[in-house]
């Protein structure tokens, strides 16, 4: 499989191309460009986060622990004392950081159903939510963000499978095909608990006739 190092420069130039052609046609402005190749770009490392020892899971948990700080101090800010607020936005990221960070690799096995579309998907339905609801994005906007994660975790994927592939001496590892699947067969009850984690972020999503006419853009731009 692909190292850390490939997977986050391919998807890093995969992203910033993406982001420069949106910007080019007038899917978005340049502002709005930077996030969505930032959200390729950490889509890129994303399924990795199964891998116990692995540089992703770590930078992936220090990531989701600074997020949950400023949630936590949008959220906290108007009800707490300052002391307060330093005070629980330490605790969330520590337990973040190390008590999630501990027990998400204590219940993950690697090339499991965070290698799947299944998993991309609903990270990327995530980050529509956070964008739409938290962060108060446009509709479309909030779309697009999810969909450039969704499209980095696309592009682990297959990186992954094109590294299965040894062209050198003409066969396939065994590898291949662990990486880039609809969901982990080998543990159905992973996908059914995904599957029941997107449907409870349905209310809180934009409008599903924006995302159609987002993706209606998007093809009239590729063509």
């Amino acid at each position: 499989m692909a190292d850390f190092r490939s997977h986050l420069s391919v998807a890093a130039v995969g992203g910033a191309l993406a982001a420069y052609s949106g910007w080019q046609v007038g899917l978005w402005s340049l502002v709005e460009a930077s996030p969505l190749a930032a959200l390729v770009a950490f889509g890129g490392i994303l399924p990795d986060i199964d891998a116990d020892h692995s540089r992703a899971i770590r930078l992936l948990f220090t990531l989701f622990a600074v997020l949950a700080v400023i949630a936590g101090v949008l959220l906290m800010q108007s009800r707490l004392s300052p002391g307060e607020l330093v005070a629980a936005c330490g605790g969330l990221y520590v337990g973040v950081r190390y008590g999630a960070g501990a027990l998400f690799k204590r219940f993950t096995v690697h090339r499991g159903i965070w290698h799947s579309l299944l998993a991309g998907g609903l990270c990327g339905l995530v980050v529509t939510v956070l964008g739409y609801r938290l962060f108060e994005q446009g509709a479309s906007q909030a779309w697009w963000q999810g969909l450039a994660l969704f499209a980095g975790v696309v592009i682990h994927l297959l990186l992954d499978e094109m590294y299965s592939v040894d062209l050198t001496g003409a066969r396939i590892k065994r590898s291949f095909g662990t990486a880039l699947k609809l969901c982990d067969l080998r543990e159905p009850g992973n996908s059914v608990v995904m599957l029941m984690a997107g449907a409870t972020l349905i209310p809180w999503l934009p409008p599903w006739s924006t995302l159609w006419g987002v993706l209606s853009q998007g093809v009239a731009a590729w063509r």
